[in-house]
């Protein structure tokens, strides 16, 4: 059981880090997009190969790259969902089967506590009433009261 966790544990470690490499990883290409590489033609291209001088200018991203950038994000996030889906549909009957069986339990613990109550009620011996005193006489004030109330109200 003690294996279990901790592989849990190391599966839901290893997703978050995978999220958070993900996310440092957009957010480094949208503040910071990779300069485009020139292409040139090999026939007439020189038999030595100079280098541009690097600059340090900002170059901003195209709206083609965006939206592949975002289609990038979105089909990553499907794969990791779909998969997450696929484990909770695998799951889900082990649930429903614990569902079911604190369900029957607690079906089996009213029955006893009723079946316990009854026949508690049954073998118990019978006692004579108590009299409490003056509940008799308060009890008649309060039949009279609420009769002569009535009749009041009629």
């Amino acid at each position: 059981m003690m294996g279990r966790q901790q592989q849990n544990h190391r599966h839901r470690d290893q997703q978050s880090r995978v999220f958070y490499e993900l996310s440092a990883l957009v957010l480094n290409l949208l503040r910071y997009p990779p300069t485009p590489m020139p292409f040139e033609d090999q026939s007439r291209a020189p038999a030595r190969r100079t280098h541009p001088p690097v600059t340090s200018t900002k170059t901003t991203i195209t709206p083609a790259g965006f939206a592949w950038l975002m289609l990038g994000i979105s089909v990553s996030l499907i794969l990791c969902g779909s998969v997450t889906f696929f484990i909770g549909f695998m799951l889900m009957p082990w649930v429903l089967g614990l569902v079911m069986v604190f369900y029957v339990a607690g079906i089996v613990s009213t029955v006893s506590m009723l079946g316990r109550s009854i026949l508690c009620y049954a073998m118990a011996p019978p006692s004579p009433p108590k009299d409490i005193p003056g509940t008799k006489s308060h009890l008649f004030h309060f039949l009279h009261f609420l009769a002569i109330h009535v009749i009041y109200q009629s």
